[in-house]
């Protein structure tokens, strides 16, 4: 039981978001083809559920892998969840608890970055949904600002909570034998890393490069035809280099302060941002929202520095295989990146962690360029066995080499308290937390108003919701 119950949290976690989008796909459907009439379905308090609200998640919950239960007890499930974080919006709002704009904005930000990864890139986004980015963002907005004071609520309630080993052991202890999940080969990786540097000749030709351009534009040449043409942002290169409008927080700091000060038509000088170099043209600026165009240029690693820092990782590979350095020492003596505080051991971005499996890997390398091709290099290697110096793209998406080694693998395995001690401490907690949840639950929904559409009057909820008259 408590399998089931964790799998359909994760699976909540999956769905929920991508839910929201499914909702405004509907909403881009041309409007010749059928509509579902929407209707309230439940009230809590001032925040109403609709019936397109339980849909959404139910076509998306359809979707996913491995998911049983009927449609009606399935949108009963769906009905109830949505039940809770409505309870904890009402209880936000008696708390008088906020978020700030610009936390809002942050967040944001970070969904429609991950929204442009699944979908490849913002001109794909705005194609699918039939709108700009400045529509999907205003439509998320109010969604992203609701989800982060339901988070501050969940907090609260679950603020203190903690297991101890002993309720670790015993929560272990309780899961017949013949229910142990069987867990995949795990990996926990170290890599030692060396970014050659970019000289100073090879950013001042980039930016004698812009200038360059930029005195031909200021001369009467097209600005969009000079992004077409040089601009290395292949997204907004092929619209002449514009970029849509954007609100404060969703560009980067440097190219924001620039951007936002500028005149309607007006150039800037050379802006250096993490991405490398810019020259920016603002179209028109509405309120706290700016369309611009860029054109983006970058300083590359040269090649002969590449080979250099290939050839000093040899030399450290040597070093460790004779013995003469630890991996740990050598890491923390000639590693350029920051987990070299720690050892060099890659963390697991999706999960948390060090502990690393093939599919987590496949899966990291879509949206973190440091994971590519990890995978292959790895099932190369043995226990304690360092690789060849191997190419590979940072985080801030420079070229650069590393050093591989296996510190330990975990082999296909039936759950157990030794190796897998950190997933039996999250399931407990995970069980604990649902239970001070679920008295939370009992406890205010007695007090608030709620009202539940007799359309779902046969679904046998968890809780009973029916909350005070009015």
């Amino acid at each position: 039981m408590y399998l089931k119950s964790i799998k359909k949290d994760m699976l909540k976690r999956v769905f929920l978001f991508m839910a929201v989008i499914l909702t405004m796909a509907a909403a881009a459907q041309p409007s010749g083809q059928s509509q579902v009439v929407d209707k309230i379905v439940a009230v809590v308090g001032k925040n109403i559920i609709l019936q397109s609200d339980v849909e959404s998640q139910y076509q998306q919950y359809r979707m996913q892998d491995g998911v049983t239960g009927s449609a009606s007890s399935v949108r009963c499930e769906i009905l109830e969840d949505l039940l809770f974080q409505k309870l904890m919006l009402n209880q936000a709002e008696m708390d008088s608890l906020t978020v700030s704009d610009e936390e809002v904005d942050s967040e944001l930000n970070r969904r429609i970055t991950d929204l442009i990864g699944r979908f490849g890139s913002q001109e794909k986004l705005e194609t699918v949904f039939n709108k700009t980015m400045t529509e999907i963002k205003d439509e998320l907005r109010r969604m992203v600002r609701d989800r982060m004071l339901q988070d501050q609520v969940k907090a609260d309630i679950l603020k203190g909570v903690v297991v101890t080993p002993a309720e670790v052991k015993s929560f272990y202890n309780s899961i017949p034998q013949d229910s142990l999940p069987m867990i995949g080969t795990e990996y926990e990786i170290a890599q030692i890393v060396k970014r050659p540097p970019i000289s100073i000749d090879e950013k001042l030709r980039v930016k004698d490069q812009l200038y360059q351009i930029r005195k031909r534009i200021l001369e009467g040449e097209s600005f969009s035809t000079m992004a077409i043409l040089y601009s290395e942002d292949p997204a907004s290169a092929k619209k002449g280099g514009e970029l849509g409008f954007n609100g404060r927080g969703d560009l980067v700091p440097e190219f924001e302060n620039v951007a936002f000060n500028l005149r309607d038509g007006e150039i800037s000088e050379v802006v250096e941002t993490q991405y490398g170099f810019h020259i920016i043209q603002l179209i028109e600026k509405r309120d706290n929202y700016v369309n611009c165009r860029h054109i983006l240029m970058t300083a590359k690693v040269p090649v002969e520095a590449l080979e250099e820092a290939q050839r000093e990782l040899d030399s450290v590979a040597t070093l460790i295989r004779n013995g003469d350095l630890s991996f740990e020492e050598a890491c923390k003596k000639f590693s350029d990146d920051d987990s070299k505080t720690n050892g060099g051991y890659l963390s697991n971005a999706a999960y948390g962690g060090n502990r690393i499996g093939l599919q987590d890997l496949q899966e990291l390398e879509n949206y973190f360029p440091e994971y590519k091709n990890l995978a292959f290099v790895i099932s190369k290697l043995d226990v304690d066995e360092v690789s060849d110096p191997v190419p590979m793209t940072t985080n801030d998406n420079k070229d650069a080499f590393r050093l591989v080694m296996v510190k330990k693998k975990v082999e296909t395995h039936k759950a157990n308290l030794k190796d897998d001690y950190w997933r039996f401490q999250s399931w407990a907690l995970n069980e604990k937390n649902q239970a001070v949840i679920k008295q939370w639950i009992n406890n205010k929904a007695k007090k608030a108003f709620i009202h539940v559409d007799e359309d779902f009057s046969d679904c046998g909820f968890q809780f009973e919701w029916h909350g005070k008259s009015m």
